[in-house]
């Protein structure tokens, strides 16, 4: 909690929220905007084990986010307004005549304001088999964790009863497990909701085309077991039957047929519920009883409808606060809710999917405009009324134009929609520009931000922290990047008019080994003398790093003013985790490793009762190390011979490789080798983003090469290099840059693609994005680093060779130093002893370490219970 919140009078007005989903942790911002976490002691229950996720990108667990990466609750803010949370512990009853809420585990709280945030059920339709082992619904992370473990133990075929928005996500995460997947939509088209009949017939094409079996107009009759018995059945799923009598063979079913409004609560204390669900709330989300808001999902708002979509969640959760500061304040609250745009943009399986306004056509007299491609799987339709006014649209594989299109929704664009939805070279307009947007068109609609308000501010990062426009579904980003200030200004932040590609040249040719000098010499006019910004200082500080030996500075990343620009794991050498601990992670080139350094690594978890996890980068990585403690730990493990991994910085983190020709019968290269020279030659190699490689040993890739930034398979020739690939977030197959290489040719190769990567990409740009933006794509990288086509080569080769030869290592070079060794403290007036107040929580096996790890207890009596989980360093 804030010290300053002591020297305030005691709270004496309590206001609940029930629910900690992102509309519920929406709310407790908007609370905090306006001042009334200060005056009310706001106390929050959640059904959930985890404090409030982006639900919305659930799928991108299956392409490598963990569910903490997922997270949208800062505990810091919480912290900060003295916020109550209780995970895992619903609201299980309430009295509005006593103004209690009971809880699951017993607390009992009197409240003089309660907000309902409880959100919405998965609706399973009520057929045979439908709580059989194998059947799940798709809606939260222990949902995704139990259908990856349920798949994980020997599921092939999947099948989704929904084809609408979220059952197209599990699907597609179905697809990520390795399951063959089967889509059930009842309707006569997928996402019904959202797309028109031709938008469907495009996404149908395409989705099919990339291995989804669908199945539409047709509805789930019945899911078959093997029936559980004394013959051995276990009552699994092995089938089901739809109702034109087509039978699948699955053995896992995931229901997505829609949701329903959770007011279980609502209607057990007598709150007006709607004939389809949802608690029925006026414009300002108050619902009959004056002390009682609804908002979200579990809502039915003014207008009688129930809205599935965060957007507008998040604007029923700002009129709610409002309406209660309002109240607070004696005074008739301005905000209202009275419906919200649905407008959507999504990517689906790999297909882009947007639908904006009156996207169906409804309005009467509407005319529609429609484009398609089947070949190429795009399809667009504009629906205007008889003016040319632009009231809705579909878009299908294409959807480069939606940000501005939606902005332009309720007006006449200055383009005629035939020319809108045409391909270039068959008569198209010139695409619109953000220019065409008048002052008051809405750019964000998660958060009600207009173009006005973004070209008020002068960064993205600006934006988002002064209007939180960009942090909602993301939609919009692309589109207030266009819209800032200095219109066709490319520079790296408000600090630098420079791409970070220019400030590289500049530090390459001048040899500026200084972010001070940099800022002085070439800095925007009102930037220089400055202290720069979060944006440009590890940027520059990665240029720096990058060309250390080139131009003469020291490559140790935390020596004099380099310290000050690192990234937060850069300033201990190590990752730092949710509870305030730190990782240690050591360098296994090619997951090859001795029986000695084994025990090395076991001793030294034991001793510091380091929780230990094997990762599929092939190295063992080892979590709860305090800060004090790190220097202690890596003396044991540069004494064995290790070095840092670099788990933290933007850099090579590993070269991941199969057993190949040594072992394994298919081989027919030493991928093992190549991937260990490959790893410690580029070890240490400082990157706009990290960097992660694998060597195969033949074509069938167990190393999952063509997932990676760069990536070796062995041929019967020699090897294939392929390049810019993500397992990531936004899942991207390498492409084949050049094909049987000989070790030498190939080095040769991956040194100049490297550094051209590293001296042309933006900040924070991985391979597959950059290979993607940068002019002329592959073929122009090709002509780079294969035929010389810039006269490069040379160059970029003896840049990395410098890397390669004044490399070292910086967990020995700190051991070494201990100006360097006084840095790793956590309280600098207790260096040797931690915190009394902080308690050892062991996790998932851990056992107790020589000293408590730091996880805060408050003391006692506290008024206000800390939140469950946080931590200090």
């Amino acid at each position: 909690m804030d010290p300053a919140r002591s020297l305030l009078p005691p709270l004496s007005r309590t206001l609940v929220l029930v629910g900690h989903g992102m509309v519920g942790q929406r709310f407790l911002e908007a609370l905090a905007e306006r001042g009334t976490t200060a005056t009310h002691r706001v106390v929050v229950f959640a059904e959930e084990p985890r404090p409030a996720y982006d639900r919305v990108q659930l799928t991108s667990y299956f392409s490598g986010r963990t569910p903490d990466e997922l997270s949208v609750t800062d505990t810091g803010f919480l912290a900060e307004h003295g916020i109550e949370l209780h995970l895992a512990d619903p609201v299980e009853h309430i009295d509005r005549k006593a103004r209690t809420v009971t809880s699951r585990a017993g607390r009992t709280l009197t409240y003089d304001t309660l907000v309902l945030a409880t959100g919405s059920a998965p609706f399973v339709p009520p057929v045979p088999g439908r709580d059989a082992p194998g059947c799940f619904v798709y809606r939260t992370v222990e949902d995704v964790l139990a259908i990856e473990a349920y798949a994980r133990a020997g599921a092939t075929t999947g099948a989704v009863v929904g084809g609408g928005l979220l059952g197209l996500e599990a699907a597609g995460a179905l697809q990520g497990l390795g399951l063959g997947t089967h889509v059930v939509e009842f309707a006569p088209r997928l996402m019904p909701a959202q797309v028109d009949e031709g938008g469907g017939a495009a996404l149908l094409r395409t989705l099919t085309g990339r291995g989804l079996t669908v199945h539409t107009g047709t509805g789930t009759q019945e899911i078959l077991t093997d029936g559980a018995d004394n013959t051995g059945g276990t009552g699994a799923v092995r089938g089901m039957r739809l109702s034109d009598g087509t039978e699948l063979d699955v053995d896992l079913v995931v229901f997505s047929a829609g949701v329903r409004a959770r007011d279980q609560l609502a209607r057990e204390c007598g709150l007006a519920v709607g004939e389809r669900g949802g608690v029925v709330v006026d414009e300002r989300c108050r619902t009959g009883d004056p002390r009682v808001y609804a908002i979200g999902e579990c809502a039915q708002a003014a207008d009688g409808r129930v809205y599935g979509l965060v957007a507008p969640g998040y604007e029923m959760a700002q009129t709610a606060a409002a309406a209660i500061a309002a109240h607070d304040a004696t005074a008739a609250s301005t905000t209202v809710f009275t419906g919200a745009d649905t407008s959507t943009k999504l990517k689906l399986l790999g297909v882009d999917v947007a639908s904006f306004g009156d996207a169906h056509g409804a309005a009467e007299g509407c005319l529609d405009v429609a484009y398609a491609d089947s070949r190429s799987g795009t399809y667009k339709k504009l629906v205007v009324d008889a003016d040319g006014t632009l009231l809705g649209g579909v878009l299908v594989g294409d959807t480069e134009a939606y940000g501005t299109l939606r902005a332009l929704t309720g007006s006449v664009p200055p383009t005629p929609a035939e020319q809108l939805v045409l391909p270039a070279g068959a008569g198209a307009a010139p695409a619109l520009g953000p220019e065409a947007l008048p002052g008051d068109a809405v750019v964000c609609n998660c958060h009600n931000v207009t173009k006005d308000a973004v070209q008020a501010c002068a960064t993205l990062t600006e934006v988002k922290k002064c209007t939180k426009a960009g942090t909602g579904c993301g939609s919009c980003v692309r589109l207030i990047g266009q819209l800032l200030p200095e219109s066709g200004d490319t520079g790296l932040c408000g600090c630098f008019p420079q791409t970070r590609q220019e400030l590289y040249e500049i530090v390459r040719t001048l040899r500026i080994a200084s972010y001070r000098e940099l800022l002085d010499r070439h800095g925007r006019e009102g930037a220089r003398g400055g202290e720069g910004c979060e944006t440009c200082k590890p940027a520059v500080a990665s240029v720096i790093a990058s060309l250390a030996s080139a131009i003469g500075a020291d490559g140790y990343v935390l020596d004099g003013e380099q310290a000050a620009l690192q990234d937060t794991n850069d300033h201990f050498l190590a990752n730092l985790q949710k509870n305030g601990s730190y990782s240690v992670v050591p360098r296994i080139p090619g997951g090859e490793i001795t029986p000695d350094k084994l025990i090395v690594i076991g001793e030294v978890a034991r001793e510091f009762g380091l929780y230990t996890k094997i990762t599929g980068g092939q190295r063992i990585d080892l979590f709860g190390a305090r800060v004090e403690q790190l220097p202690r730990i890596w003396a044991r493990l540069v004494a064995a011979g290790f070095e840092s991994g670099h788990a933290y910085g933007k850099a090579l983190r590993t070269v991941k490789s199969c057993v190949g020709r040594t072992w394994c019968r298919y081989g027919v290269q030493d991928s093992v080798r190549m991937a260990i020279d490959l790893e410690l030659r580029y070890r240490g190699l400082r990157a706009p983003h990290k960097l992660k490689s694998a060597v195969s040993g033949c074509a069938r890739e167990c190393a999952e090469a063509r997932s990676k930034d760069f990536g070796v398979i062995a041929t019967a020739g020699g090897w294939n290099l392929y390049v810019g690939g993500n397992g990531g977030a936004a899942p991207r197959h390498a492409d084949l840059l050049a094909q049987d290489l000989d070790d030498a040719g190939l080095v040769r190769l991956v040194d100049r693609f490297l550094m051209f990567y590293i001296r042309t990409a933006d900040r924070l740009e991985r391979t597959s994005a950059w290979l993607e933006r940068i002019d002329g794509g592959l073929d122009h990288v090709r002509d780079v680093v294969v035929h010389d086509s810039l006269g490069l080569c040379a160059e970029l080769e003896a840049l990395m060779a410098d890397h390669v030869t004044h490399y070292r290592d910086e967990w020995a070079e700190t051991l070494a130093d201990p100006e360097r060794l006084a840095r790793f403290v956590s309280f600098v007036n207790a260096p040797e002893a931690p915190d009394p107040l902080v308690a050892f929580v062991p996790e998932r096996g851990q056992i107790k370490p020589d000293l408590p790890l730091l996880t805060l207890r408050p003391p006692a009596p506290a008024p206000t219970p800390a939140l469950e989980g946080a931590t200090s360093r």
